[in-house]
């Protein structure tokens, strides 16, 4: 269904964020027969619903809401609303259309569109591939998830989006690249359940890409996909990390070695897989990787990596605190606990308990020597499930700051404090970047003698 196939239809939006608000503006722009926006969250009026929005689609509210979706020809619901919402499940036994904003322009950019999503690494992979396409002289528009919503994106030759699994749940057309990066379970109360997250998320690639570019290093994509046909990075037929001219890790396009891993400046092998990645996706765009690959190194050079994700924080103490409150799952945790590896490890976990499974994390560190410090809600479940595995030392605080302090005075010098909640929200916080800046302010606190 493109934007054009609503004209002269009767059309609800469901959901006034900013996907919302831009759903209604273009969906105006076709003349469609009636519009209404409908928002039945808690705090719909977070932005203002006026001026050439309310006279586009006046804001229906409350259980009224439920019956304008209802009575409408097609409903576009924003990302935000869940698979398991009960007025989303009835309209589906109803047989009401539903599809969303990202779907519509899909339709209509997808052979233009080089399409990014996973469980992990979506954000940090197509903001890769956005920044070393512009380093080859290949302007691109870059948008989705991470930033500007689809239906505002100017018109380009080029694009590449980040995709939640919401976004991809709604498509029926898939882009140009579909890029996949990781798989595992995230959002399953959205969802409704892991094969229901896994076909939403792999419904990017349901309707014939071109290509289909993954991380061919991850497990459970490797099941999912079967024998699908795949560019698999990280195999030596594809780019990948080897031992290079000078006997270090270097990145390869085959046997032909670009440049060194120490150029990439982001921790953990699953940055190096994020990477190989991408330069898979320029060489399936037809970039001459090889040829380019000075051009390339720079720009992996300059590419600092995205904030809440592993970033570290300067500190005097001889300590590195690192900031990676956006890890939550948790196999996230898992990753971001690799990624410093021979190093003095506390980690700190704890965020809205969902009632994850937290055993995969227990096999992970079942050999590993590490300190974690859980915090509410689903700290102390995580400090639980933790018991018995003789290297790992646990605590339990109230506190994100009281976990720093403690984290300072349990940590060797030279160690490294981690914030990787491993869980799926924000418990005591408002979102990832209040938990971040009270991370922040609590490692410059405890840096302050009391």
């Amino acid at each position: 269904m493109r934007l054009s196939d609503l004209r002269g239809r009767s059309v609800a939006v469901w959901g006034t964020g900013r996907e919302g608000r831009a759903a209604v503006t273009a969906i105006a722009a076709h003349g469609p027969a009636a519009l209404v926006a409908v928002d039945d969250s808690a705090n719909f009026l977070s932005l203002p619903w006026d001026g050439p929005l309310a006279e586009a689609a006046p804001l229906v509210t409350g259980e009224e809401g439920f019956a304008r979706l209802a009575a409408a020809d097609v409903v576009v619901r924003s990302p935000g609303v869940p698979q398991t919402h009960p007025w989303l499940v009835e309209l589906r036994r109803q047989g009401v259309t539903v599809t969303q904003g990202t779907a519509l322009w899909m339709a209509d950019h997808g052979d233009r569109t080089v399409g990014v999503t996973g469980s992990k690494g979506k954000s940090t992979t197509s903001s890769l591939i956005s920044h070393l396409l512009n380093a080859v002289d290949r302007p691109n528009v870059f948008g989705g998830n991470i930033g500007v919503p689809t239906l505002d994106l100017p018109e380009a030759d080029l694009y590449v989006l980040e995709l939640s699994s919401y976004q991809c749940s709604d498509l029926t057309d898939s882009p140009r690249v579909a890029v996949v990066t990781a798989l595992f379970p995230e959002h399953l109360d959205a969802h409704g359940g892991e094969a229901e997250y896994y076909r939403d998320k792999l419904n990017l690639i349901a309707y014939g890409p071109r290509t289909v570019v993954v991380n061919g290093n991850d497990p459970r994509l490797a099941v999912e996909l079967g024998d699908r046909a795949a560019i698999r990075a990280g195999r030596p037929d594809t780019v990948h990390v080897a031992t290079g001219p000078d006997g270090a890790p270097w990145f390869h396009l085959r046997d032909q070695p670009l440049f060194p891993r120490a150029v990439l400046a982001l921790v953990g092998r699953h940055n190096e897989g994020n990477l190989c990645v991408a330069l898979a996706v320029l060489d399936a765009l037809g970039v001459d990787v090889v040829a380019r690959k000075d051009s390339l190194a720079v720009a992996v050079a300059e590419f600092q990596g995205l904030a809440h994700r592993l970033t570290e924080i300067v500190d005097s103490s001889g300590l590195t605190f690192v900031d990676d409150t956006l890890a939550t799952s948790p196999y996230a945790a898992m990753h971001a606990i690799d990624a410093y590896e021979g190093r003095p490890l506390t980690v700190i976990v704890g965020g809205a308990d969902r009632g994850l499974d937290f055993s995969p994390l227990r096999e992970h560190l079942a050999e590993r020597e590490i300190t974690v410090i859980g915090i509410p809600d689903s700290g102390p479940r995580i400090v639980e499930a933790l018991a018995g595995l003789p290297k790992v030392r646990t605590e339990t605080v109230d506190e994100l700051a009281d976990a720093v302090r403690l984290a300072r005075e349990l940590t060797p010098v030279g160690g490294v404090v981690l914030l990787s909640p491993a869980a799926p929200s924000y418990g005591r916080f408002r979102n990832f970047e209040h938990r971040s800046e009270v991370f922040a302010e609590a490692v410059r606190d405890s840096a302050v003698p009391r």
